[in-house]
């Protein structure tokens, strides 16, 4: 053998070696992954559920037999799919360096824990990962980046946490991600835009913060981008727009403010776009327009304003535009009509103006079209019943006017019609019996007459039916017993007549019936609560009569029952049965008669028991007193008789206890003590006798206490703690002795009535500190003196005073002796200085002088004061402020009325701020030139005005006055100090009107609508104002409004002679004096309008006065004219400002008997 053939012999060896040692090291290799995978296997906790991993065993091919192990040529394995297999382990025990060659790992939708181990990031050939649905938590590992040929990443529905790693941006390869539904935090990556190739990116339902990096922009092959449900911040970047051949954008709840970017209308591939819930600010950007393919576009819950771009009616592939809850103004475009495929429109919630576009009709896929809660106007187009497919449409909370269109009953689909709270007119069609799919049907609160038509019985389907607060006739139709799935019937507060018919109960699901404020007659149907879910009944103030159905003694559903106001019958004890769940009821004014039932103690939610004047006997069982959840009890004017137990202290939660008008007699129990949550108490009109118990003083939350007519004796409890007391009647008992001093102390007290009693004393000093106190009653006691020099008792009608022989009055009206020997006052030569008490006021009387006023103080009788010598500082009284001053208090703490304390100047006068010892002051200070200024009338009558005024008017919303002055050297006025100033310097200040939020604002109107309603109304002598304006609103710290300056006040006398020249500021004065100088409580009512429309503009409305006073029928858009310093007003306080806009509108009518009155204003904001 050559030495060449033996070479060639040795390397053929060497081959055949190096192979069997390759295929054995392979082979051994191979093996290794085999025992590292069941390795891994013998960790999970659930390996007997695992039973398609039962094919792992050794010797046995794994590549081949294994369940969800594939290998690659060589034999090593590549792929392991093991998703949805009940997995319980953890991802920490996987073998990561003996698989060195896996490319594709699916592990998804196990129960796999723990943390995702840095080992990880050593399958260098790892291509496909899905680790999702599982319970992994922990942090991603940076490591991540090292995986530079992975093009899918899932590991969304876990519970990870943590930022996400800078790293990923390394993943150059990566073409989907999915990082959602994970607790993960911190921004987002900016080094996420290198990623080319990424086409998916989910990153929605986790705690992410920041902005969103313009560098994503970058991304160039992006398609789905979902950043949603986060805490992403900033704005939405420009760049965005960069990406072409992106067709999903959902950045849907997050915080994101700014502008949408007029940029992303150049994403001419995007279907659907979802910018919803943010606090996204400006417009709409018309270059939306451009998205051809556009489908979905949901903009919903931001502050976007501005109208709604035209060129959304090109946009022909939509389907779903929903703009709702924005500030949005304008009309609805009638291009919209173009968009032939869109399914969904929802406008609702805006502030869209002017009417319905007719080319709606066009829109013939439509099935949800919501444009309610804005302020559009017109009649509804008939145009809508084109709609075949249209399942919802809402267009309630609108000015809509004129009829229902009968075409609407075309709209065969129809599921949910909601027309409510409209202008609407006319009868109901009976067209709309031919919506037989319909399940609600809501007209409630407009104009509607007419009868209901009988065919809106065939909508078999129909579940709730609301027809309540029209002004509908008839009856009920009898084809009501057609809605067997009717759970809600609502037809209160129409004039419907007739007897309601048996089948209205047919529905087994009924568990709404409302029928109140009606006229109708007859029984209730025998089946009312046929299905045993009856939980809501309002059958109050009709004519109804006989006995309560068997069906509703039993009925155990029964939540809340009204029944006041009938003609009900039967005995108590066995009309009603127990309820479980029930938490109000009230038969009261009916016909019931017998004893009431014990059972009532087995309804252990009931929270008030009313069964007032009916006939109702016997004593009141004991169980009533276990029932501690009740909140109100009323058994007033029955026949019932018996003793009050101790156990009545028991009912702690009781916030109103009326028992007055029966039979009950002895002492009040010591137990009645315990009830500290009562508000109004009326034990009136029974035979309850002995004294009133002082622990009445622990009632601290009591509003009125009424004990008249029984046989009370003694004296009268001092009740000091009683602060919130507004009423108090003890009239017609045998009580004796003197009125306590305590009772001054009630300066809450508005209505007070001691008549028919054996009181006596005196009484000049006795209602001192009451303050709004305007009605009294003393007559037939054993007073005597004077009485108390103060507006309720100088206004008293003599009846509320006869019968004490011992009373005296110089007002001939009162009918009582003249008071003849009374002290007149020394005169000491020292400068006089009146003091008024808010509840006593003084008698001004004008004395001119050498110049000077003559002024009386509140416990004297007038008399001619002389001029004093100021220097000797004769006290002066600071009402509600401890402690005495004295002139030179005055003088000193504003440096003798120094320029550096002014805070304000009037026509007449400069205002001071003082800062006494005790108190702040506001001191309002004549001219220096008196004898020049004060002696011209005009001063002189509004001087007067301001100081009689002011110790009249006691009320909240009403600046106080706390004493005058009057000297050739200074004469001033002494009022309560009002930190914010006055209104109209609140809104000139932007800083200053972005703080007087909604709320505040509606609170300054709620104020000034009391206080001129008090005025006007709750005094004898009605004052009218003359001169409402924003300069002469003041505010306090809390900004509660108070009216101030009332120099040009008219005090109203009853012969209708209430002339006078014109009066006012420029801008508010009624138009009436032009033509007339008549003052009436009308003036102020248009100065009120006036007020309004400033609080809301924020600013005078100047022009728009005049238009609206000549327009009678015109409207205002709430949007349009609202203060753009403050937040869009949302929710109640929207509400209360569209309620302010027409009242406004109602108070600016050009005939002053349009007007309303401010009682009915104030009623109407209370």
């Amino acid at each position: 053998m050559g030495f060449a053939e033996k070479t060639l012999s040795d390397f053929r060896f060497l081959l055949f070696i190096s192979v069997i040692l390759s295929c054995y090291i392979s082979a051994s290799a191979t093996i290794a992954e085999a025992n590292a995978l069941l390795k891994w296997k013998s960790t999970f906790t659930n390996q007997s559920r695992s039973s398609k991993l039962s094919s792992w065993v050794t010797n046995t091919s794994f590549c081949t037999i294994w369940y969800g192990v594939s290998c690659n040529s060589r034999g090593s394995i590549e792929r392991l799919n093991l998703t949805n297999n009940a997995i319980e382990g953890t991802f920490q025990d996987f073998p990561f360096f003996s698989l060195s060659n896996l490319a594709y790992i699916d592990l998804s939708m196990n129960l796999l824990s723990g943390t995702i181990p840095p080992q990880f990031g050593n399958l260098s050939k790892l291509i496909y990962f899905d680790l999702s649905t599982n319970h992994l938590t922990g942090k991603i590992p940076p490591e991540i980046g090292n995986l530079r040929n992975l093009k899918t990443l899932y590991l969304d529905k876990n519970k990870l946490n943590g930022s996400i790693p800078f790293e990923m941006g390394l993943l150059t390869s990566i073409q989907d991600i999915a990082l959602s539904n994970n607790s993960l935090s911190g921004p987002i990556p900016s080094s996420l835009g290198n990623l080319k190739n990424l086409s998916v990116l989910y990153l929605y339902q986790n705690y992410l913060t920041g902005v969103i990096p313009s560098e994503l922009g970058n991304m160039e092959s992006m398609i789905d981008l979902v950043l949603s449900q986060n805490e992403l911040t900033g704005s939405i970047p420009s760049s965005l727009g960069n990406l072409k051949n992106l067709t999903f954008l959902y950045l849907f709840k997050n915080y994101l403010t700014g502008v949408i970017p007029p940029d992303l209308g150049n994403m001419e591939s995007m279907i659907d776009l979802e910018l919803s819930e943010n606090k996204l600010t400006g417009s709409i950007p018309f270059s939306l327009g451009n998205l051809k393919n556009l489908t979905v576009l949901y903009l919903f819950k931001n502050y976007l304003t501005g109208v709604i771009p035209p060129e959304l009616g090109n946009m022909e592939s939509m389907t779903d535009l929903a703009l709702s809850q924005n500030n949005l103004t304008g009309s609805i475009p009638s291009s919209f009509g173009n968009l032939k495929n869109l399914t969904v429109l929802y406008l609702d919630q805006n502030y869209l103006t002017g009417v319905i576009p007719p080319e709606l009709g066009n829109m013939e896929s439509m099935t949800d079209l919501a444009l309610s809660q804005n302020e559009l106007t017109g009649s509804i187009p008939s145009s809508l019943g084109n709609l075949k497919n249209l399942t919802v449409l809402y267009l309630f909370k609108n000015y809509l006017t004129g009829v229902i269109p009968p075409d609407l009953g075309n709209m065969e689909s129809m599921i949910d019609l909601e027309l409510s709270e409209n202008k609407l007119t006319g009868s109901i069609p009976f067209s709309l019996g031919n919506l037989k799919n319909l399940t609600v049907l809501y007209l409630f609160q407009n104009y509607l007459t007419g009868v209901i038509p009988p065919e809106l019985g065939n909508m078999e389907s129909m579940i709730s039916l609301g027809l309540s607060r029209n002004k509908l006739t008839g009856s009920i139709p009898s084809s009501f017993g057609n809605f067997t799935k009717l759970k809600s019937l609502y037809l209160n507060y129409n004039h419907l007549s007739g007897t309601i018919p048996q089948g209205v109960a047919n529905s087994s699901e009924l568990n709404n019936l409302q029928l109140a404020i009606n006229n109708f007659i007859g029984f209730l149907p025998e089946n009312i609560c046929k299905g045993g879910k009856l939980q809501k009944l309002t059958l109050d103030y009709n004519h109804l009569e006989g006995p309560i159905p068997k069906s509703l003694r039993d009925c155990k559903s029964l939540i809340r029952a009204r029944f006041l106001g009938n003609k009900f019958t039967g005995d108590i004890s066995e009309a009603f049965g127990i309820y479980p769940d029930l938490n109000f009821i009230d038969f009261s004014h009916n016909k019931f008669h017998g004893e009431i039932s014990s059972n009532w103690e087995k309804s252990p939610k009931l929270g008030a028991l009313i069964m007032s004047n009916n006939n109702i006997t016997g004593a009141i069982p004991p169980e009533i007193w276990n029932m501690k959840q009740l909140g109100e009890l009323d058994l007033s004017t029955n026949n019932l008789s018996g003793e009050l137990p101790k156990a009545i202290g028991n009912l702690t939660n009781l916030s109103r206890l009326r028992l007055n008008g029966n039979q009950l007699y002895g002492r009040v129990p010591s137990g009645l003590s315990f009830l500290t949550n009562l508000e109004s108490l009326d034990f009136s009109s029974n035979r309850f006798s002995s004294e009133i118990p002082q622990s009445f003083d622990s009632f601290l939350k009591l509003h009125d206490m009424n004990l008249s007519r029984n046989k009370y004796d003694g004296r009268i409890p001092g009740l000091s703690k009683l602060t919130h007391l507004t009423q108090l009647d003890l009239s017609h008992n045998q009580l004796d002795g003197e009125i306590p001093s305590q009772l001054s102390s009630l300066q809450s007290l508005d209505k007070l009535d001691l008549s028919h009693n054996n009181l006596s004393g005196l009484i000049k000093t006795t209602f001192e500190g009451m303050n709004v106190l305007t009605y009294v009653d003393i007559s037939n006691n054993k007073f005597e003196g004077p009485l108390p020099d103060t507006p309720v008792f100088r206004n008293a009608a003599a009846e509320a005073l006869e019968g004490n022989k011992g009373l005296c009055s110089n007002i001939p009206k009162q009918r009582l002796k003249p008071c003849h020997e009374l002290k007149k006052p020394k005169k000491n030569g020292n400068l006089v200085v009146w003091i008024l008490v808010p509840i006593l006021g003084a008698l001004v009387i004008l004395s001119i002088c050498a110049g000077t006023f003559t002024y009386y103080i509140r416990k004297q009788k007038p008399h001619n004061g002389r001029n004093s010598n100021p220097e000797t500082g004769e006290n002066m009284s600071i009402f509600s402020v401890d402690g005495k001053f004295k002139y030179e208090d005055i003088i000193e703490s504003t440096n003798e009325f120094d320029p550096t304390h002014l805070i304000g100047t009037g026509g007449y006068s400069k205002v001071y701020k003082a800062n006494l010892q005790d108190a702040i002051v506001a001191v309002k200070r004549l001219h220096d030139t008196i004898d020049e200024e004060i002696s011209k009338p005009v001063v002189k009558q509004e001087f007067l005005n301001e100081v009689r005024a002011l110790t009249e008017i006691r009320h909240r919303n009403v600046v106080k006055l706390f004493g005058f002055c009057s000297h050739r050297r200074h004469t001033f006025l002494i009022y309560e100090y009002m930190e914010k100033g006055s209104l109209n310097k609140l809104l000139a200040n932007d800083e200053e009107a972005k703080r007087l939020t909604w709320t505040k604002r509606i609170n300054v109107v709620k104020g000034v609508a009391h206080a001129l309603s008090y005025m006007h109304h709750d005094r004898t002598t009605p004052i009218v104002h003359r001169d409402i304006s924003s300069g002469n609103i003041l505010l306090n710290n809390d900004y509660i409004a108070k009216i101030s300056d009332f120099g040009t006040a008219k005090f109203l006398k009853t012969d209708s002679s209430n002339w006078s020249a014109v009066a006012g500021t420029y801008g508010y004065v009624a138009p009436e004096f032009a033509y007339t100088m008549k003052v009436t409580e009308k003036c102020d009512v248009y100065s009120f309008g006036v007020l309004i429309l400033e609080l809301i503009i924020g600013k005078h409305p100047g022009d728009l006065v005049s238009s609206l006073s000549s327009s009678p029928g015109e409207t205002l858009s709430l949007r349009s004219i609202s203060d753009k310093r403050v937040l869009e007003p949302r929710g109640q306080n929207r509400e209360k400002l569209l309620k302010m806009v027409e009242m406004a509108l109602l108070c600016l009518q050009a005939n002053p008997e349009s007007r309303p009155t401010m009682l009915s204003i104030s009623t109407t904001f209370s």
